[in-house]
């Protein structure tokens, strides 16, 4: 089952990608555990939480469509290194922000920088893929949870015992810049055959969704509310639901990235064994009973395990409709993918807000309920997707 990471492990071009995606998920996972700082910080409810959360999706949003000509004129490679460099100073800056008002824009910036780095490392992933025909989207996603989970973990716990939130933040946003530049002697290469093809196409760089995109489309809103939800509620979850110790708030994101990391890291093998939408309906079904437990029985330590069975049951969502729609037939070089991820952002960044008005308006298991009932409905409509 994890017989194809080895030729992961031996092909440099591959780990330089796979760091790119890890680096990313360690910036997002920092952020996750230091939101309930935030909320503090600024005296936040939940729905004003929600609405400030609205920032990083207009950030998202904006920049989206705009991730395709930047990508065209870039190539993929210096796009991805020099989006994750800039979402890592943009990260930083809500832990220092003095006022509402500027936390705000530094959300909207950190927004654009991750939306166009989303774009370019997932597009990185698939010209190497159709270069070298190997098999790694799954694999790379897998380490961006990786880094997710211990971004979350690590900075939950040392925030937790007393290291300031704006300290850490910023010392791992400059240790991310480091490694990203390091990564540019491998990563670049691949400028060469992405070139090649980025002039071979003729498509149009951006558009409204073909009917074969709809469906992909809807299942990643389903996927992305799920995981906004994961992200931006789960420490939230933690301090305020399951009422665990402070420097465990961020043990229930680590728990659920740990098992999206190990879904995913076998995902290749098993898409190609079991096939798209066998892998969906099955993750959709998981992840639905865990959201279900969690609003049930929110109890430290069953709420780790629950966690943990979302992580699993949406591990391989990601994998598989990133790579659907990066090859939609009839579209430019990343036009599909992004297209795709118009819409998507608004589940993982939109889905939130809706979390933090349901949560006021009724409460946050509730909540958590709700986002259990569109995991199932995304396990039912999977049946559709093509192997």
């Amino acid at each position: 089952m994890f017989a194809h990471l080895s030729a992961f492990i031996q092909h440099p071009t591959a780990r330089s990608i796979g760091w790119v995606f890890s680096l990313q998920g360690v910036l997002f996972g920092t952020w996750a555990a230091l939101i309930p700082f935030i909320k503090h910080k600024f005296s936040l409810d939940e729905a004003e939480l929600g609405l400030l959360l609205l920032s990083l999706q207009g950030g998202v949003l904006l920049m989206n469509p705009f991730s395709v000509p930047i990508l065209h004129r870039l190539g993929a490679p210096v796009a991805a290194l020099v989006s994750v460099a800039a979402a890592a100073a943009f990260f930083t800056l809500p832990m220092i922000a003095p006022t509402i008002w500027l936390l705000a824009m530094a959300l909207f910036a950190a927004g654009a920088g991750f939306s166009s780095a989303n774009v370019a490392m997932n597009t990185c992933a698939m010209v190497l893929e159709e270069r070298d025909k190997i098999r790694i989207m799954s694999t790379c996603h897998a380490l961006w949870s990786t880094g997710a989970m211990a971004g979350s973990a690590l900075g939950g716990t040392f925030t937790g015992l007393g290291v300031l939130p704006a300290l850490w933040s910023g010392g791992v946003s400059f240790l991310v810049i480091i490694a990203i530049i390091a990564q540019k002697n491998h990563l670049l290469p691949l400028e060469k055959s992405d070139k090649h093809e980025r002039a071979a196409q003729s498509g149009q760089k951006f558009a409204w969704p073909s009917t074969g995109l709809w469906l992909i489309i809807f299942l990643s809103l389903c996927i992305n509310v799920t995981e906004g939800t994961m992200a931006d509620w789960s420490a939230v979850f933690m301090r305020e639901v399951v009422i665990s110790p402070e420097f465990a708030v961020g043990w229930g994101f680590a728990a659920y990235a740990f098992c999206m990391a190990t879904g995913r890291f076998m995902g290749d093998a098993l898409i190609a064994r079991l096939g798209a939408a066998r892998v969906l309906r099955m993750g959709g079904a998981v992840a639905a009973v865990g959201m279900f437990l969690l609003a049930l029985l929110p109890w430290m330590p069953f709420a780790m395990f629950w966690f943990a069975m979302v992580g699993a049951g949406v591990a391989l969502g990601a994998p598989v409709l990133y790579a659907a729609a990066a090859r939609a037939p009839g579209m430019a070089q990343g036009a599909g993918l992004a297209t795709m991820n118009t819409f998507a952002m608004v589940g993982f960044f939109g889905g939130p807000v809706l979390i933090g008005f349901l949560a006021k308006l009724l409460s946050l298991p509730i909540a958590f309920a709700v986002v259990g009932a569109l995991a199932l409905w995304w396990a039912w409509q999977a049946k559709e997707i093509q192997k």
